[in-house]
């Protein structure tokens, strides 16, 4: 895509982060809002709950009606647009990155050999199917319970895991799994929030009494959508850390942090309902530091095949094999106009300047080269991990 291609990504994926706080935001508030509304005193016929809070130097009064009020105001505020444009930002991101570069950075022929347009399909339909079987538990006799449809829901996005890492690169499996998290979650605001929003203000413009179950149709979307939160992000900032992404296990170590990171989000959320209980949050810190020991305790270096040690014109010969293609001042690799991050291995120097990081994507995972395209061997890895670890001497 060249330079222009990398500042469409920045200018997307800018986008979808502020697109994404402010949905995020709406969605915390709101929850807190709800939790913290009391009855109002003296009791007023139709409103079920009122607070009073002061911000920047302002006094507030918000107050909840039991179903909608007697008529509708002239102006009325709707959060949409929050939702629509971070699935909007997000897709094109993934699409960008995954589609466009759909060779370099989803396929992984080590796993399952796909032309670009196979992955993408596999891709599309992995998301678009979801969203069915999403929408089927909301609609069963599951949907009825949270805790129940919690624990279904979890069930199905643990089987999505693990089977598209099976398929994909590491890094394009857990992309889709937050793409179909983000679409399930943006579908709940465009298929059913807003459109029963519309349906009772429309009852109420008719003067027709407004039916309730619409409203609780949407607030079950809607506390799917705040627990749902915390685990979208985990993915968002995963590909920073390759020790989770492309670790033996991964799809576990994706799915348990974002059991964490829902654990974390009902605690907050009992918190404002006046529920104060810490114990959740102590087993969801003792279960983060289980996921990392037990991450931890199973990424070994490979071992090399000989014991003598690698010099430095063997390492060399392995990175422009390997690496040179990408990180290089002018790269050869199709697609890419610039080292990625500013990164180039053209002198020992530059080598031993990024050793930990190299060691990091390249000895104690497969992360690079991406989806292992030059077939960089084990034995190779464990001669580079071995050359890091006597000092990456020479020159």
């Amino acid at each position: 895509m060249g330079e222009m291609g990398d500042w469409a990504k920045l200018a997307v994926h800018w986008l979808h982060v502020i697109a994404g706080i402010a949905w995020i935001g709406s969605s915390f508030y709101f929850m807190w809002l709800d939790s913290h509304l009391r009855p109002p005193v003296p009791a007023r016929e139709g409103v079920s709950g009122e607070l009073w809070s002061v911000h920047s130097g302002g006094f507030y009064q918000s107050h909840k009606f039991s179903v909608a009020p007697a008529e509708m105001p002239e102006q009325l505020h709707w959060f949409k647009w929050e939702a629509y444009w971070t699935w909007i930002s997000g897709f094109v991101l993934l699409s960008l990155i995954f589609y466009v570069g759909a060779q370099a950075n989803l396929i992984d022929n080590a796993k399952l050999p796909l032309e670009p347009w196979q992955a993408i399909l596999i891709g599309v339909g992995a998301i678009a199917g979801s969203l069915i079987v999403y929408e089927g538990l909301c609609r069963s006799i599951l949907g009825k319970n949270l805790a129940v449809f919690g624990v279904a829901w979890l069930i199905f996005l643990s089987v999505a895991a693990y089977g598209l890492t099976r398929i994909f690169s590491d890094l394009g499996a857990f992309m889709h799994v937050g793409a179909i998290i983000g679409t399930v979650m943006a579908a709940n605001v465009f298929f059913v929030i807003i459109p029963n929003q519309k349906k009772v203000v429309a009852q109420i413009r008719a003067n027709q009494t407004p039916d309730a179950r619409l409203g609780l149709q949407a607030k079950q979307r809607s506390v799917h959508n705040n627990y749902m939160t915390l685990p979208v992000l985990f993915v968002m900032i995963s590909n920073h850390y390759p020790m989770i992404f492309a670790a033996p296990l991964n799809w576990l170590w994706l799915i348990a942090l974002g059991v964490i990171g829902a654990t974390i989000r009902h605690f907050f959320n009992l918190k404002n309902q006046g529920v104060v209980r810490p114990w959740i949050l102590f087993v969801a810190g003792l279960a983060f530091f289980a996921v990392a020991a037990l991450n931890q305790s199973m990424r070994q270096p490979p071992a090399a095949a000989t014991a003598a040690a690698p010099t430095y014109a063997d390492i060399r010969a392995l990175i422009d094999r390997h690496c040179s293609m990408c990180h290089a001042q002018v790269p050869t690799h199709p697609g890419i106009a610039a080292p990625p991050n500013g990164v180039v291995f053209d002198s020992a120097d530059a080598l031993r300047r990024h050793a930990p990081q190299i060691y990091e994507r390249a000895v104690m995972s497969d992360n690079m080269p991406l989806g292992n395209e030059t077939g960089m061997t084990k034995d190779e890895r464990a001669q580079l991990g071995a050359w890091i670890q006597a000092g990456a001497k020479g020159n």
